[in-house]
């Protein structure tokens, strides 16, 4: 569980048993998970509601991925969530892409919960509280 309140994590993936699996796990974890189904959703909870961290996927409706998170950095600065990117591609590749787009990283699917979770930690507990 992570430590201090619960953090919230914005989850974004338009495979809705993806979705759906994340915002099992990731609650049972402690954290409070809020969803989107595309990118235009995701700036628009992104924009609306506090959040620590956002759990991208790349290939998403309307706005993709990298779109939602240089839309976000570029806008809110130092006050935008933590950007974890999900991408099938090689990531190698993507990290790249990531960094230019304002994201911290970037994790390839499939993954094991366990990375997920590791990363997910790490990379909180280097962000401010909202």
């Amino acid at each position: 569980m992570p430590d201090g309140a619960k953090k919230r994590v914005l989850v974004a993936d338009d495979d809705l048993d993806l979705l759906d699996l994340l915002k099992m796990d990731l609650s049972l974890q402690g954290y409070d998970v809020l969803t989107a189904a595309n990118g235009k959703d995701t700036l628009q909870l992104a924009a609306n509601e506090p959040i620590d961290l956002i759990l991208l996927d790349v290939m998403m409706p309307y706005i993709d991925g990298y779109h939602v998170a240089y839309e976000l950095t570029s806008k809110l600065g130092a006050k935008a969530p933590c950007i974890l990117i999900m991408s099938s591609r090689d990531t190698a590749r993507e990290k790249g892409i990531a960094a230019m787009s304002g994201a911290a990283g970037v994790i390839q699917k499939p993954f094991q919960m366990e990375e997920l979770h590791a990363r997910l930690s790490e990379l909180l507990a280097k962000t401010p509280p909202k």
